[in-house]
């Protein structure tokens, strides 16, 4: 057996990434789409009981969330997933970022700012890309490589605009007001690595 199929093999953690991954696109859906078909998504994805938002969670939680809610209603799951991205970036600059660091990043030229910033997204990265891969490419691109996480079904695009809308608002509340996180594509023949680019203007 080679050493590729022994490591398929071995059971393997479940990967854990942040509670408010889920907590607040379930939050957004129930604004958008109502409690009934918010149910019916939860229902599919098998969340039975949400996160208390204390402790970390599997993240096949949330990439079932996002699968069922692109299943749901595809064109509407983009605008969910963007939302609920920018409601937990507010909720890491509010509870998870020293207010230390927040107040020093606001006051730096973003040509400062922003390698600093990208650093510490990069230690914090699987707190948010679990079993995925993050790249970061100096302060303003990286890229997410969820080829090595072997996911049971291929996420949906409208993850992957989670993950932009996150990075987008933390830019513009601690980079700069004009900055955005643009998903730019796949790499060549990896279609599970997307990259991102942060620009302002």
């Amino acid at each position: 057996m080679s050493a590729e199929a022994r490591r398929r093999a071995q059971p393997r953690t479940p990967a854990l990434i942040g509670p408010h991954a889920v907590l607040h696109a379930v939050a957004v859906m129930e604004e958008r789409l109502g409690a009934a078909e918010t149910r019916a998504i939860l229902e599919d994805a098998q969340i039975a009981v949400l996160p208390t938002g204390e402790a970390m969670i599997p993240e096949f939680e949330a990439l079932r969330l996002h699968r069922w809610l692109a299943l749901h209603d595809p064109a509407g799951a983009y605008e969910i997933a963007e939302e609920a991205g920018r409601r937990t970036a507010d909720y890491l600059i509010a509870r998870r970022i020293p207010r230390v660091a927040v107040c020093l990043l606001r006051r730096l030229p973003p040509l400062l700012a922003a390698p600093l910033l990208m650093r510490a997204i990069d230690r914090h990265a699987w707190t948010f890309a679990g079993a995925g891969r993050f790249f970061a490419q100096g302060g303003w691109a990286f890229t997410i490589d969820r080829t090595v996480a072997d996911d049971p079904v291929i996420p949906p695009d409208s993850l992957f605009d989670w993950y932009a809308a996150v990075i987008t608002r933390l830019y513009r509340e601690l980079v700069s007001a004009d900055c955005r996180c643009r998903v730019l594509g796949d790499l060549p023949g990896r279609p599970l690595a997307r990259r991102f680019a942060i620009a302002r203007g």
